[in-house]
């Protein structure tokens, strides 16, 4: 079967890929969509499940829906996982990932860079 490189599915596998890779973590199998372990990627050293969203062309703006941030953390919780985030890009090919993250691990992270900057 061939692949068709401007699929969805294509695109999604790559970035799913990259960001479980910088991050130290896996990719679940059929992104995410079976019966248990419904996030892209998880993270095990950081309790992290990840959320990931991808476009097939540039974008100048990405719109992040409150339905996917609520029902990720949903499944979050479910698989035993303490933080959630979504990852999303403007372009697929500048292999740059943003990150959404709610406001306690925000908090978190600005507690740990203070500190490095003591």
């Amino acid at each position: 079967m061939s692949v068709n490189k401007s699929s969805t599915r294509y695109v999604s596998s790559i970035q799913e890929k990259r960001i479980a890779k910088k991050l130290g973590g896996y990719v679940n199998a059929n992104s995410g969509a079976g019966k248990f372990n419904k996030a892209d990627v998880v993270v095990p050293s950081a309790s992290m499940s990840i959320e990931c969203k991808t476009c097939l062309t540039e974008k100048n703006s990405f719109s992040i829906k409150k339905e996917w941030f609520e029902k990720h953390e949903k499944e979050a919780f479910q698989n035993r996982l303490s933080n959630h985030c979504i990852a999303f890009n403007f372009c697929f090919d500048d292999n740059i990932d943003y990150y959404v993250i709610n406001d306690r691990l925000m908090k978190y992270l600005i507690e740990k860079l203070s500190e490095e900057n003591l």
